[in-house]
């Protein structure tokens, strides 16, 4: 039974972040652990609801009330098995999420403070391991099927784990040299340290999954192999397809790049460090995109361009600007536009934006300025006014407000256009459709029998939680497909979508 008071009691509270000047001196995570006290106050504030709406804003159909209540009365160990019996990496969902759940929590109706789901939720994945840490669960009998997962980032090794506790041998592939997709160059440490995802290739391999790295199937392995070896193949290469602007003059100048490729550069030079090598941040071709003493521009107000934001930080940036095409959202929830439990479109404030930088609303790029060598010196803006006639977006400029910004290093942040153009699509008779995501028939194979896609290849660019979900739901379809007996757990189908005002 719930404390029906505790949301009474209580207020919401997070742990204090890591002070600024500490924290952009090196990579570390952000947030300390919370303690064991503050954790089970907030796990208190959870009313148990009658319909707890939290469910419906997770696509996991993760057991929150049951989980939040087993902290409160320190019930650990059943906290844990609570978590993962819906979510095979709350870790990462812990650290990376924005938490859907929270924006459709009761207590946040009419503006109240929803429970720290997510807090909890990682609060509780940590304490997985430190009780025992992430033990094995190998299974007694295999089937004698075998499962090709292409690409290792959350959905391919959420089916992964799924299917190799059904009995399958998976053998996850991946063409980068080590496994986590994005997880593992794309997202800075300062967000999650990669000790994380190491811990849980670690329980995958000793519950019998297969890892090769280094290998571009389609390429390195044909498909025709890759089928020859395997009863059935998941696809789970993302959605890495980066959105470009070409038409934008001076957009092929030296220092404008995609923010992806920022990142990935940033990342590796972490893993160089951690190993004892030297590294510097470069592109595949030598190139430096290291923002080290540079003015720096972001193109974007997602995810991604914040994760840059803080990446210059810790590079040691001159300066940086972060723009935004849209104006800048309101601090609380417009219920008329975005109605208690939807995803309410809010002014979002990430670890980086107190760390440094300037955000620009509204406004949008005219010309990136050549410095006479062909190098970006500065960025040309004006303010827009964005209005949707017909479905189409449409950007207007007002007349008489351009400026420059100074700009030696420009990362385009504006989004993902789905999974990128391969030859094992080609191979695999696997075609995108217009939005560049790959489409699943209602047990998740592809239009070629024994091809399953899943995850932001599928869904395009989205949420760590709907790739675990839909990892998951596709292991349960290629577990029947392959004559499983007991139905694994599928907690979405493939034309599943976020809570919406209809």
């Amino acid at each position: 039974m719930p404390d029906p008071n505790g949301f009474l009691r209580y207020p919401r509270r997070v742990p204090a972040r890591r002070p600024v000047p500490v924290r952009i001196s090196d990579w570390r995570e952000v947030y300390p652990p919370a303690g064991e006290e503050l954790i089970r106050e907030q796990a208190t504030r959870c009313m148990d609801c009658g319909i707890p709406f939290c469910h419906d804003g997770c696509p996991l159909g993760n057991r929150i009330p049951d989980w939040n209540d087993l902290v409160r009365t320190g019930n650990w160990d059943a906290a844990v098995a609570s978590l993962h019996a819906t979510n095979n990496f709350p870790e990462f969902t812990g650290r990376l999420c924005p938490a859907p759940c929270e924006a459709a929590c009761v207590l946040g109706i009419a503006g109240g403070d929803p429970v720290t789901i997510k807090q909890v939720e990682v609060e509780i994945a940590d304490a997985a391991v430190e009780r025992g840490g992430l033990r094995p669960q190998p299974v007694p009998a295999p089937t004698g099927r075998s499962v090709a997962v292409v690409g290792s980032g959350p959905a391919g090794l959420a089916a992964a784990q799924q299917l190799a506790r059904a009995g399958h041998a998976v053998t996850v592939y991946e063409r980068d040299d080590a496994i986590g997709g994005l997880l593992r160059y794309g997202i800075p440490d300062f967000k999650l340290e990669k000790r994380h995802i190491d811990r849980r290739v670690a329980q995958l391999a000793a519950e019998g999954v297969e890892f090769r790295t280094g290998v571009n199937v389609g390429v390195d392995v044909t498909a025709e192999q890759l089928r020859a070896r395997h009863d059935a193949v998941l696809l789970a290469c993302g959605a890495l397809a980066g959105r470009d602007t070409p038409e934008t003059p001076g957009r092929r100048l030296r220092g404008v790049h995609q923010a992806m490729a920022h990142l990935v550069a940033a990342n590796r030079v972490v893993a160089a460090a951690g190993e004892g090598r030297p590294a510097l941040a470069v592109l595949p071709d030598g190139t430096p995109i290291d923002a080290a003493g540079r003015h720096v521009v972001i193109i974007g107000g997602g995810d991604t361009a914040a994760d840059c934001l803080g990446v210059a930080h810790r590079q040691g940036a001159a300066g940086v600007h972060q723009l935004d095409l849209y104006p800048q959202p309101p601090a609380a929830r417009d219920e008329e536009r975005d109605p208690w439990p939807t995803w309410p479109w809010i002014l979002r404030s990430y670890p980086a934006h107190e760390e440094g930088g300037e955000r620009v609303f509204a406004v949008a790029v005219q010309e990136f300025v050549d410095d006479g060598t062909g190098q970006v010196r500065a960025v040309r803006i004006a303010e827009v006014t964005v209005e949707k006639r017909d479905g189409r977006r449409i950007v207007s400029v007002v007349p008489g407000t351009e400026r420059e910004l100074p700009a030696d290093l420009v990362l385009l942040a504006i989004g993902f256009e789905g999974t990128e153009e391969q030859p094992l699509l080609t191979q695999l008779r696997v075609t995108r459709n217009p939005r560049g995501a790959v489409d699943a028939r209602p047990d998740w194979q592809t239009g070629t029998d024994g091809v399953f896609v899943a995850g932001d290849m599928h869904r395009g660019a989205s949420l760590i939680v709907w790739a675990i979900a839909e990892g998951r739901a596709a292991a349960a379809g290629i577990h029947a497909y392959l004559g499983g007996g007991t139905p694994l757990p599928a907690p979405v189908d493939p034309g599943a979508q976020p809570l919406a005002a209809r």
